[in-house]
């Protein structure tokens, strides 16, 4: 069973780390299959579909996204929770040079296809921007009030890394985050 669960792993991380690189449209399930080193054949073994593992891949996103907001909601200090998440951005400013924000690229592009996959991929954004919600909340901000910040955040992380992807330069995610860390401080 560990074999197995070994291949299926290896096939997500390279789905995931493809989707990425090239896009959901422009990876095939046998260029998944080369950099998981598994034959094309086994793939249809773990996934029925190009879909299912498109779906195994936002699922592991969520996976991800969950662990992120645990080791956060574990500080004390709210707007060190909201600075953690700005930083978090931060620490992937070189990778979002190259193929823009990992989470932010694969939302907008299935957001496109719309269906179970488009729906599956908006609720990680919809999570971020949730969870971003409950922090400003706890700020003691209004419902509506912490809506409006959370979603300006999240939109500005957001709209750096295309800027950043766009121009291929890294520092303007390094000089939003000086800007999202200080403007919190006013929060």
């Amino acid at each position: 069973m560990a074999r197995r669960n070994d291949k299926r792993e290896r096939l997500v991380d390279a789905a995931d780390q493809l989707f990425h690189q090239q896009g959901v449209s422009n990876t095939t399930l046998a260029n998944i299959a080369t950099l998981a080193n598994v034959p094309l054949g086994n793939v249809y073994y773990y996934f029925k579909s190009k879909d299912s593992i498109i779906l195994a891949v936002i699922e592991r996103r969520k996976r991800l996204l969950n662990g992120l907001f645990t080791e956060w909601n574990a500080l004390e200090d709210i707007k060190a929770r909201l600075k953690s998440f700005v930083q978090y951005t931060g620490t992937l400013a070189e990778e979002s040079a190259k193929f823009g924000d990992s989470l932010g690229s694969l939302c907008q592009e299935l957001g496109k296809q719309g269906g179970t996959i488009g729906q599956a991929a908006s609720q990680l954004m919809s999570d971020m921007i949730q969870w971003c919600e409950k922090q400003f909340q706890s700020l003691g901000k209004s419902s509506d009030e912490s809506s409006k910040l959370a979603l300006n955040l999240v939109a500005s992380l957001q709209g750096i890394s295309l800027i950043t992807l766009t121009f291929k330069d890294p520092q303007f995610v390094e000089k939003q985050g000086l800007y999202l860390g200080q403007w919190l401080e006013t929060v």
